[in-house]
């Protein structure tokens, strides 16, 4: 009898453990804010284990309904959450977390001085942004440019990041003069010692950010409190130190 005790005590607790790991999938915007998040909500919850997988919400999105094992999905487009909750693969309703914005920014030019019609000048040669066809960020940019009139001019300037912080990172090596990456990536502190110029968000859509659980942590507790933890202040704050507007502050 004592053997069976301890053999379902010990199940319980390998339960228990698979319960408190939980992955998530984020679009690459939030590198730096849900690292300093989650450095404040592992200090509250020492006993949990989170991984976190940064890149493109369009492939991630596809890597989800592929079966990737992602607990917890924060998209920079709202629109890929609610394609999974049509495909039946989420636990929880879509929900925004934030609105982002975009950025020129540069670390060989002062982008600060810019405006998206001096791309079109001689002396800037490469432009980077985010793919396009999977990540919101570079549809962002592509509108953007579109509405000022110098996409078309531009296109064989363009060199494309698979996600904004693979386009941040170009600029940084210099393999691009300039870039349009998240306003969020700008000021983190050691890109910050480079200016950027904020782009007008009345010239492309909303950069709506949104979240799901997973239907594969359908009771996965750790994973929906981690969710829950994104609507405090502690985690407000965070964002809105990253130039993230949150979802009562839309224009």
């Amino acid at each position: 009898m004592t053997w069976i005790l301890g053999l379902l005590l010990a199940l319980g607790l390998s339960f228990t453990a698979q319960a408190e790991k939980f992955t998530i999938a984020a679009a690459s915007d939030l590198r730096y804010a849900l690292d300093d998040i989650l450095e404040g909500y592992k200090a509250e919850h020492p006993d949990q284990q989170v991984e976190v997988i940064y890149g493109s919400s369009g492939k991630m999105t596809t890597q989800i309904i592929n079966g990737a094992p992602y607990d917890v999905f924060f998209s920079a487009d709202i629109a890929f959450p609610e394609k999974l909750k049509e495909e039946g693969l989420t636990a929880t309703e879509p929900e925004v977390y934030a609105i982002g914005r975009i950025v020129l920014w540069s670390t060989r030019l002062d982008a600060g001085q810019l405006t998206l019609a001096d791309l079109t000048r001689d002396d800037i040669k490469r432009i980077a942004i985010a793919q396009p066809a999977h990540a919101p960020y570079g549809a962002r940019a592509q509108e953007a440019m579109t509405a000022v009139g110098v996409w078309e001019q531009v296109q064989n300037k363009l060199v494309f990041g698979e996600n904004i912080a693979h386009t941040a990172q170009m600029v940084a090596s210099e393999a691009a003069d300039v870039g349009i990456i998240a306003l969020s990536l700008a000021l983190f502190p050691d890109l910050a010692s480079h200016g950027h110029y904020l782009i007008d968000d009345r010239l492309h859509q909303p950069l709506t950010q949104g979240y799901v659980v997973t239907k594969r942590a359908e009771h996965n507790e750790a994973a929906r409190g981690f969710a829950r933890y994104m609507a405090t202040e502690p985690a407000h704050a965070i964002m809105e130190k990253y130039g993230f507007l949150l979802p009562d502050q839309q224009r």
